[in-house]
């Protein structure tokens, strides 16, 4: 495994469709285990491919939940049900924080790094990651969906010190 390069905000690549993937080989497996170390590393809970200058349509999220990590590899979001509005952040987009409405609740199909195809319920931080993760493969950043402008976390409106349970899941880098 190795550290891969985050790609930040002005990068073209950034702001380009990433392809699907069509082989499910070691090469493949590799990029998803360096994804994975990048995203560690940066102390984000997901990672589009995308944001490491490979154009293919892969993230990956660890939301620390006892699920462990996530692979999603050329996936579609099915459905969607409700509406949440909470604080995000980018690895892409270092330091700044927005207020974006998300669904509450997607439904996603995607295929593992095997080529298995799997489809996946998910709700709260969990569905506010695959929306995040998934407009990047459209070459979205969330700075396009953020009802304020972006600024530090400890400057978002409502976002005083949360207590010390409080601080898993304020102002997620995802």
């Amino acid at each position: 495994m190795a550290l891969r390069k985050i790609l930040v905000e002005g990068d073209p690549a950034l702001n380009k469709r990433a392809r699907p993937v069509s082989r499910f080989n070691d090469k493949l497996r590799v990029l998803v285990d360096d994804m994975l170390e990048t995203m560690y590393d940066g102390d984000g809970v997901g990672l589009a491919a995308p944001q490491v200058g490979v154009l293919r349509r892969i993230f990956v999220m660890d939301l620390d939940d006892g699920e462990g990590p996530r692979v999603f590899i050329n996936p579609r979001i099915l459905e969607t049900d409700g509406d949440q509005e909470g604080p995000e952040g980018c690895l892409s987009l270092p330091g700044l924080f927005g207020i974006v409405k998300r669904p509450m609740t997607v439904r996603v199909q995607a295929f593992d790094t095997e080529g298995q195809s799997f489809e996946l319920e998910a709700e709260g931080l969990a569905a506010r990651c695959i929306c995040h993760e998934n407009d990047h493969l459209d070459g979205i950043l969330f700075r396009r969906h953020s009802q304020i402008p972006l600024c530090a976390l400890d400057e978002l409106p409502g976002m005083e010190e949360p207590a010390e349970e409080e601080a898993d899941t304020e102002g997620v880098t995802l």
